[in-house]
Protein backbone atom coordinates (compact mmCIF):
# COMPACT_ATOMS: atom_id res chain seq x y z
CA UNK A 1 0.00 0.00 0.00
CA UNK A 2 1.39 3.33 -1.12
CA UNK A 3 1.39 5.44 2.14
CA UNK A 4 -0.01 8.65 2.18
CA UNK A 5 2.11 12.13 1.37
CA UNK A 6 3.09 14.08 4.63
CA UNK A 7 0.38 16.99 5.28
CA UNK A 8 1.37 20.27 4.10
CA UNK A 9 1.39 22.32 7.66
CA UNK A 10 4.26 19.63 8.53
CA UNK A 11 6.00 19.80 5.46
CA UNK A 12 6.19 22.97 6.11
CA UNK A 13 7.19 23.43 9.66
CA UNK A 14 10.16 21.33 8.37
CA UNK A 15 11.23 23.68 5.57
CA UNK A 16 10.69 26.60 8.08
CA UNK A 17 12.85 25.00 10.93
CA UNK A 18 16.06 24.09 8.48
CA UNK A 19 15.63 27.93 7.18
CA UNK A 20 15.76 29.18 10.56
CA UNK A 21 19.12 26.76 10.90
CA UNK A 22 20.47 27.58 8.33
CA UNK A 23 20.32 31.09 8.77
CA UNK A 24 21.93 30.98 12.06
CA UNK A 25 19.24 31.71 14.47
CA UNK A 26 19.09 29.70 18.25
CA UNK A 27 17.33 26.85 17.72
CA UNK A 28 15.69 25.70 21.31
CA UNK A 29 16.66 21.95 22.23
CA UNK A 30 12.91 20.66 21.60
CA UNK A 31 13.50 21.98 17.65
CA UNK A 32 17.39 20.70 17.25
CA UNK A 33 15.97 17.01 18.49
CA UNK A 34 13.44 17.63 15.93
CA UNK A 35 15.52 18.16 12.94
CA UNK A 36 17.81 15.28 14.11
CA UNK A 37 14.64 13.17 14.13
CA UNK A 38 13.90 14.14 10.85
CA UNK A 39 15.75 11.31 9.35
CA UNK A 40 14.18 9.03 10.96
CA UNK A 41 10.95 10.25 10.80
CA UNK A 42 10.15 11.62 7.26
CA UNK A 43 6.76 12.46 7.78
CA UNK A 44 4.40 13.67 10.30
CA UNK A 45 5.57 15.84 13.40
CA UNK A 46 8.41 15.16 15.68
CA UNK A 47 7.93 18.08 17.94
CA UNK A 48 6.22 15.48 20.42
CA UNK A 49 8.75 12.96 20.00
CA UNK A 50 11.28 15.63 20.80
CA UNK A 51 9.59 17.00 23.88
CA UNK A 52 9.14 13.38 24.93
CA UNK A 53 12.54 12.55 24.87
CA UNK A 54 13.77 15.77 26.84
CA UNK A 55 11.39 14.87 29.56
CA UNK A 56 12.47 11.05 29.30
CA UNK A 57 16.37 11.95 29.45
CA UNK A 58 16.44 14.90 31.31
CA UNK A 59 17.70 17.85 29.00
CA UNK A 60 19.18 17.79 25.16
CA UNK A 61 22.60 16.83 26.16
CA UNK A 62 21.85 13.88 28.28
CA UNK A 63 19.64 12.76 25.06
CA UNK A 64 22.65 12.40 23.45
CA UNK A 65 24.59 10.96 25.89
CA UNK A 66 21.79 8.35 26.63
CA UNK A 67 22.10 4.52 26.04
CA UNK A 68 20.28 3.35 23.05
CA UNK A 69 17.82 1.21 25.76
CA UNK A 70 17.43 4.14 27.36
CA UNK A 71 16.14 6.17 24.51
CA UNK A 72 14.11 3.33 23.23
CA UNK A 73 12.11 3.43 25.84
CA UNK A 74 10.20 6.35 24.80
CA UNK A 75 7.43 5.14 22.51
CA UNK A 76 8.16 5.84 18.63
CA UNK A 77 12.12 5.78 19.03
CA UNK A 78 13.53 3.31 17.02
CA UNK A 79 17.09 1.92 15.69
CA UNK A 80 16.76 4.81 12.79
CA UNK A 81 16.20 7.44 15.34
CA UNK A 82 18.83 6.14 17.84
CA UNK A 83 21.33 6.23 15.14
CA UNK A 84 20.46 9.83 14.46
CA UNK A 85 21.02 11.02 17.91
CA UNK A 86 24.20 8.64 18.25
CA UNK A 87 25.73 10.13 15.17
CA UNK A 88 24.98 14.04 16.35
CA UNK A 89 26.95 12.57 19.73
CA UNK A 90 29.80 11.14 17.69
CA UNK A 91 30.25 14.11 15.57
CA UNK A 92 30.35 16.73 18.77
CA UNK A 93 32.85 14.26 19.89
CA UNK A 94 35.16 14.52 17.07
CA UNK A 95 35.41 18.09 16.73
CA UNK A 96 36.08 18.36 20.80
CA UNK A 97 38.29 15.59 20.47
CA UNK A 98 40.08 17.48 17.31
CA UNK A 99 40.56 20.19 19.23
CA UNK A 100 42.95 18.63 21.99
CA UNK A 101 44.83 16.89 18.88
CA UNK A 102 45.75 20.60 17.27
CA UNK A 103 46.72 22.50 20.28
CA UNK A 104 49.23 21.27 23.45
CA UNK A 105 46.36 20.31 26.47
CA UNK A 106 47.78 22.57 28.61
CA UNK A 107 46.84 25.88 26.95
CA UNK A 108 43.53 24.31 26.43
CA UNK A 109 42.29 23.18 29.23
CA UNK A 110 38.46 24.41 29.00
CA UNK A 111 38.85 22.20 26.05
CA UNK A 112 40.16 18.93 28.19
CA UNK A 113 37.21 19.70 30.54
CA UNK A 114 35.11 19.67 27.82
CA UNK A 115 36.00 16.70 26.20
CA UNK A 116 36.09 14.55 29.17
CA UNK A 117 32.63 15.45 30.67
CA UNK A 118 31.16 15.28 27.33
CA UNK A 119 32.79 11.61 26.58
CA UNK A 120 31.97 10.16 30.19
CA UNK A 121 30.11 12.95 32.30
CA UNK A 122 26.67 11.26 31.88
CA UNK A 123 27.15 8.27 32.19
CA UNK A 124 25.69 6.13 34.52
CA UNK A 125 28.70 3.53 35.27
CA UNK A 126 31.88 4.76 36.16
CA UNK A 127 34.66 4.39 33.45
CA UNK A 128 38.27 5.12 33.80
CA UNK A 129 39.33 6.89 30.29
CA UNK A 130 43.07 7.67 29.45
CA UNK A 131 43.89 10.71 26.86
CA UNK A 132 48.04 9.79 26.01
CA UNK A 133 49.71 12.38 24.70
CA UNK A 134 52.96 12.96 23.04
CA UNK A 135 56.06 15.18 23.82
CA UNK A 136 53.97 18.40 22.84
CA UNK A 137 51.22 17.53 25.17
CA UNK A 138 48.90 17.19 22.28
CA UNK A 139 46.70 14.21 22.14
CA UNK A 140 47.37 11.18 20.30
CA UNK A 141 44.22 9.03 21.30
CA UNK A 142 41.54 8.63 24.20
CA UNK A 143 40.75 5.27 25.07
CA UNK A 144 38.62 3.59 27.96
CA UNK A 145 40.66 1.47 29.92
CA UNK A 146 38.15 -0.02 32.41
CA UNK A 147 34.55 0.33 33.14
CA UNK A 148 32.90 -0.11 36.42
CA UNK A 149 35.13 0.80 39.47
CA UNK A 150 37.95 1.75 39.37
CA UNK A 151 40.45 -1.64 39.91
CA UNK A 152 42.98 -1.15 42.75
CA UNK A 153 45.16 -4.20 41.97
CA UNK A 154 48.97 -3.72 41.96
CA UNK A 155 48.72 -4.62 38.64
CA UNK A 156 46.86 -2.21 36.86
CA UNK A 157 49.07 0.42 37.71
CA UNK A 158 51.77 -1.37 35.70
CA UNK A 159 49.27 -2.14 32.47
CA UNK A 160 48.46 1.63 32.24
CA UNK A 161 52.15 2.39 31.91
CA UNK A 162 52.89 -0.41 29.50
CA UNK A 163 49.95 1.31 27.38
CA UNK A 164 51.75 4.30 27.45
CA UNK A 165 54.42 3.13 26.21
CA UNK A 166 52.76 1.18 23.23
CA UNK A 167 51.27 4.11 22.19
CA UNK A 168 54.65 6.10 22.18
CA UNK A 169 53.18 8.20 24.77
CA UNK A 170 55.00 11.63 26.71
CA UNK A 171 52.46 11.72 29.27
CA UNK A 172 49.08 11.15 29.90
CA UNK A 173 46.05 12.46 31.30
CA UNK A 174 43.61 10.00 33.59
CA UNK A 175 40.17 10.94 33.59
CA UNK A 176 37.28 8.98 35.37
CA UNK A 177 33.21 9.81 36.18
CA UNK A 178 31.40 10.11 39.57
CA UNK A 179 27.46 9.14 38.43
CA UNK A 180 26.54 10.27 41.96
CA UNK A 181 27.32 13.88 40.97
CA UNK A 182 30.05 14.92 43.30
CA UNK A 183 33.32 15.31 41.89
CA UNK A 184 35.11 14.59 45.52
CA UNK A 185 38.26 12.60 45.24
CA UNK A 186 37.81 9.21 47.44
CA UNK A 187 40.31 7.98 49.62
CA UNK A 188 40.52 4.84 46.84
CA UNK A 189 40.87 7.69 43.95
CA UNK A 190 44.12 9.49 45.70
CA UNK A 191 45.72 5.93 46.32
CA UNK A 192 45.32 4.22 42.89
CA UNK A 193 46.57 7.76 41.03
CA UNK A 194 49.92 7.76 42.66
CA UNK A 195 50.13 4.29 42.29
CA UNK A 196 49.54 5.20 38.69
CA UNK A 197 52.16 7.96 38.61
CA UNK A 198 54.46 5.88 40.34
CA UNK A 199 54.23 3.09 37.85
CA UNK A 200 54.41 5.52 35.15
CA UNK A 201 57.75 7.28 36.73
CA UNK A 202 59.54 4.22 36.15
CA UNK A 203 59.17 4.44 32.26
CA UNK A 204 59.54 7.56 31.72
CA UNK A 205 56.09 8.67 31.30
CA UNK A 206 54.62 11.72 33.19
CA UNK A 207 51.28 11.90 34.46
CA UNK A 208 49.82 15.35 33.80
CA UNK A 209 46.55 15.16 35.85
CA UNK A 210 44.25 12.71 36.98
CA UNK A 211 39.89 13.93 36.60
CA UNK A 212 36.93 13.69 37.38
CA UNK A 213 33.52 14.63 35.79
CA UNK A 214 30.06 14.57 36.59
CA UNK A 215 27.25 15.80 34.70
CA UNK A 216 28.01 19.44 35.33
CA UNK A 217 31.48 20.25 37.04
CA UNK A 218 35.10 18.93 36.47
CA UNK A 219 37.66 18.14 39.46
CA UNK A 220 41.42 18.32 38.29
CA UNK A 221 43.34 17.16 40.95
CA UNK A 222 46.38 18.98 40.54
CA UNK A 223 44.74 22.17 40.40
CA UNK A 224 43.34 21.05 44.01
CA UNK A 225 47.03 19.72 45.23
CA UNK A 226 46.67 16.22 44.77
CA UNK A 227 49.30 15.78 42.18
Amino acid sequence: MTKAPAPSHALGHRARLRARLNNGNVLEDYELLELILFAAHPRGDTKPLAKALLKHCGGYAAVLRAEPATLMQVDGIGEAAVAAIKGVEAAALRLLEKDLREQPVLRNWQAVEAFCRARIGHNSIESLWILYLNSKNKLIKAVEEQRGTINQTPGYPREIARHALHNAASAVIMVHNHPSGDTTPSPEDITFTRAVRTALETVGVALLDHVIVSRSEALSFKNNGLL
